[in-house]
């Protein structure tokens, strides 16, 4: 309700408590004068005004009765106050006729009639005053009367008297809008007061309620912190706590454990002087420089941890920066890991596969070819038997020459050791070589390889051989548990910017319970039929790597009426990724991106395809997915001093690219020839020298590609 309605209501409920014995009051004295004038006055007409004067008092009686029994009145005060206005005019007026009707007379009758006048409308100032103007209402309709008959039946004095009246009128109603006002100003008072006290009292529950919430999150702030001691003490992996200016603040045991320093030992000390060699601390402070500005977690592979007794260690560190709400970072917690052993288990794994792949397959496949030659019949024909066990010789050696390529495609796909030949490919064409090819694998099972619908016309990008691998993997599968003169079905479909490539075979379908590990390595689903087909469960691991690596999707659905469709999905290539396809890709190594971003627009003005990375981990990312017909490489990158250590390390994936150092002098490569560099040119060279020096490096077969 508003604030002047509301004060309202107060003012008429402040009128109405008061109507009841005002009404009472009036009663009487209105009994009083008739009983005075009953003996000097026509009793028809004291009777008639006495029952007037009742019924006015009994209808302002209900309606006081039906104010306090209305539960609304203080929500809607308006006509309440319209109807009391209405109430005190009309006793106003019944006075005014007795003083109109029964003042002409005697002097005694005239001073009783005047003093009951005056004392009701006196009287009424306090009853009405809340109500100024319903008090006027009713001081006019009982005075005026009054002071009318004063002048036509009164004395020179009485005369007098009645020029008084308006006076008397005059005083009482500005009497009564005093009373209002003082009444309004209170009513107002008490409104704010208890508004205030309202408000208040919700701002004091407020206070209570957030005060109570601080303490909770007090309390989880503080489990919290109990629960990151005890995280961090606890911990199996080294937890340290550093400054921005990389120095330790804590430790945790673990951490004691791994590098053989007591706490207080390390604790006021920059992690990276203490904890690696002298020759790699310069690049590790610059990433560190880097990952304060960034205020980003980061995660970095230190080959060359020192511990206290000198031991070398491999750590891989997660590095994430507690930073305020302004960015501003405070500290940073590291988690080292130990990563020794698994470097030892890779390099374990690596001359492992060397050696699988240079004492086993090369004999493997000699072996092969002499039990071909001898099917042939190029010694001779053979009887049955013996040509059965020669063919038995032949493809189970086969089986197993199949599986240690699998072996060694997987280690390489996971090692990052694969680099891919990326062109344009029609695949109508493919799909229909893939089937010409794996027919002959195909009709051992009695099985149909067959296209459903027509392959659309266009193009992906991808590597032809690794595309037609995962081909093969998925027709040979599908021919495998397709049922005897069954076939399978290859469906092409397109969606948006990809293309689906779907093998549908009507097979026994894929349990439930392998269906999340089949692309696992080694998963095979542990079925009698599973075990007679054979595999050594690669086949579908190698799929999804090579799908991936060429930027797909590879999955597989159910197929109403049984079987299973295993698809995957590339993108389409449009006219203009077709044209920029075709470029000759060349590989930009440099920390300093001005540079790097001009030597990129030479190439591309040039019509070579350019990737550019900063530093040796994007570089060797590139590297082991693209094959490059040219990389130019500077001296330094910004997580390594000397790249001619990165050159080394990759050199088993150089082949056919040129590498192209970038450096202002030649002199600063003292060999070339003895670190792989075929050229160098510098920085700020011109753009005809930088282009001179790529294109001697583009070979027919890599331009083609």
């Amino acid at each position: 309700m508003p604030e002047d309605a509301e004060v309202l209501a107060q003012r008429c409920s402040a009128a109405y408590a008061r109507l009841g014995p005002a009404l009472l009051v009036a009663a009487v004295l209105s009994g009083l004068l008739s009983a005075a004038l009953w003996s000097s006055r026509p009793h028809e007409l004291i009777l008639f005004w006495q029952a007037l004067m009742l019924l006015i008092v009994v209808a302002a009686g209900a309606l006081a009765w039906a104010y306090r029994r209305d539960a609304h009145a203080r929500l809607t005060p308006a006509p309440w106050e319209r109807r009391m206005a209405i109430a005190a005019s009309a006793l106003g007026a019944a006075w005014g006729f007795a003083a109109a009707v029964f003042f002409p007379g005697g002097e005694a009758q005239q001073v009783l009639v005047a003093f009951i006048v005056c004392l009701v409308t006196a009287g009424a100032v306090p009853v009405l005053a809340t109500l100024g103007w319903v008090y006027a209402l009713f001081a006019a309709a009982a005075l005026l009367p009054f002071g009318f008959v004063l002048f036509a039946h009164g004395s020179g004095f009485l005369q007098w008297l009645g020029a008084a009246v308006p006076l008397l009128y005059a005083a009482n109603v500005a009497t009564a809008y005093q009373l209002g006002g003082a009444f309004t100003s209170a009513y107002t008072l008490k409104n704010a007061y208890q508004k205030l006290s309202n408000d208040n009292a919700n701002t004091q529950t407020q206070l209570a309620e957030q005060l109570d919430s601080l303490l909770d999150a007090h309390r989880e702030v503080q489990a919290a912190a109990r629960k990151l001691q005890l995280f961090s003490a606890r911990a199996p992996i080294a937890v340290i706590e550093v400054d921005p200016n990389a120095t330790i603040l804590d430790i945790n045991a673990a951490a004691e454990n791994l590098f053989g320093y007591a706490a207080p030992e390390l604790v006021g000390r920059a992690w990276y002087s203490m904890l690696l060699l002298p020759e790699e601390r310069d690049a590790v402070q610059k990433w560190w420089d880097g990952i304060i500005a960034a205020g980003t977690p980061a995660t970095k592979v230190t080959e060359r941890c020192l511990r206290r007794d000198g031991l070398e260690l491999a750590c891989e560190w997660t590095v994430t920066p507690l930073a305020d709400d302004d960015g501003r970072v405070g500290s940073i917690v590291m988690q080292g890991r130990d990563i020794t052993q698994q470097r030892t288990a890779e390099r374990v794994r690596s001359e492992f596969t060397s050696t699988l792949s240079h004492e086993l397959r090369t004999p493997l496949t000699s072996i092969l070819g002499s039990l071909q030659l001898l099917q042939s019949g190029a010694l001779g024909d053979l009887d049955k038997d013996q040509f059965e066990l020669v063919d038995l010789a032949e493809r189970n050696g086969q089986r197993l020459l199949d599986l240690i390529n699998e072996v060694l495609d997987i280690e390489k796909l996971e090692s990052g050791r694969v680099s891919l030949v990326p062109e344009t490919i029609a695949l109508d064409e493919l799909v229909a070589e893939s089937l010409k090819l794996n027919q002959g694998y195909a009709d051992r099972f009695q099985v149909r390889l067959r296209v459903e619908g027509e392959v659309p016309k266009l193009n992906v990008r991808a590597d032809r051989k690794r595309l037609m691998q995962v081909m093969t993997n998925l027709l040979s599968n599908a021919a495998k548990f397709s049922p005897p003169s069954g076939a399978v079905d290859v469906i092409t479909t397109v969606q948006a910017a990809k293309v689906r490539v779907s093998v549908c075979d009507r097979g026994p379908g894929i349990p439930e319970k392998f269906r999340g590990r089949i692309f696992g390595r080694f998963a095979q689903a542990d079925s009698a039929d599973s075990r007679i087909k054979g595999g050594a469960g690669l086949g579908l691991a190698i799929c999804k790597r090579l799908v991936e690596l060429m930027q797909g999707h590879i999955a597989f659905v159910d197929r109403p009426g049984g079987g299973t469709s295993f698809f995957f999905e590339l993108p389409v290539m449009d006219a203009r990724q077709e044209a920029a396809a075709d470029a000759v890709r060349v590989l930009v190594s440099e920390q300093d991106q001005v540079i790097a971003e001009y030597m990129a627009m030479v190439l591309e003005k040039g019509g070579y395809r350019v990737d550019m990375a900063a530093d040796a981990s994007g570089s060797r990312t590139l590297l082991a997915r693209w094959k490059y017909a040219a990389w130019l490489l500077g001296r330094r990158l910004s997580d390594i001093d000397d790249s001619l250590h990165l050159i080394d390390e990759m050199r088993s994936r150089l082949d056919g690219t040129r590498v192209i150092m970038l450096t202002s002098d030649e002199a600063a490569v003292p060999d070339l020839a003895r670190h792989g560099i075929s050229d160098w040119i510098s920085k700020n060279e011109s753009r005809v020298r930088i282009l001179d020096a790529v294109a001697r490096g583009v070979t027919p077969a890599i331009a083609a590609s």
